[in-house]
């Protein structure tokens, strides 16, 4: 059973943040490696209501090349292909029947939605455990210590101090850059999508 950190979202698209933040936690925590799990277009831009969404095909293109020369970088389509947006803890019980274990990966600005924005976080806490990176400012752990719901998940909880060059770096401001045309040189994203999140939002006015 290969023991790995499961990291779910939108990835729209993957920044650097995404895959340096990744493999930090995979250093620290000693895991096997990272599974990337984007969800669907639909879900992103029907229940998260983001702005413009790059499509199923482009976001797993653009994990897939950057996985391509990183051998602790994997990357399912497992949600993608579903017949609709499974919870998480469905994914993680279904790359378990694979022979992956993966603990869930997320960042800090996920703990306080945890508890009526997440369905059975105890079972994802009990049965995969969760480790949890810092994120801007947030202090997990004053996060977790006052509250009485994640106080009480604490020892499935494992924080990790990631360094702070990457903490501002989201997909919005990808977005945004790409939306004012700044020099594509200086987005933040891993050099061999450049061209793809560019082309991907081409059209846009």
């Amino acid at each position: 059973m290969r023991k790995v950190l499961g990291f779910f979202g939108a990835f729209n698209p993957p920044t650097l943040a995404h895959i340096e933040l990744a493999h930090f936690a995979q250093d620290k925590t000693g895991r096997e490696g990272v599974v990337f799990v984007p969800s669907k277009s639909a879900y992103i831009r029907s229940s998260q209501q983001k702005d413009f969404a790059y499509s199923d095909e482009q976001r797993l293109l653009m994990l897939e090349t950057i996985a391509n020369t990183r051998p602790w970088m994997q990357v399912t389509d497992i949600e993608i292909r579903a017949d609709h947006q499974p919870r998480t803890y469905e994914t993680l019980a279904a790359l378990r029947n694979k022979g992956i274990t993966a603990s869930l990966l997320l960042g800090s600005d996920k703990l306080p939605e945890l508890e009526n924005g997440w369905r059975h976080v105890r079972e994802i806490c009990k049965e995969f455990g969760i480790v949890c990176m810092t994120r801007g400012k947030d202090a997990c752990k004053d996060m977790i210590s006052s509250s009485p719901f994640l106080s009480s998940l604490s020892s499935h909880i494992e924080v990790i101090e990631t360094p702070e060059s990457y903490r501002d770096i989201s997909s919005s401001l990808v977005r945004k850059m790409v939306r004012e045309q700044e020099d594509s040189t200086n987005l933040p994203v891993p050099p061999e999508i450049r061209g793809m999140v560019l082309e991907g939002m081409r059209d846009l006015p």
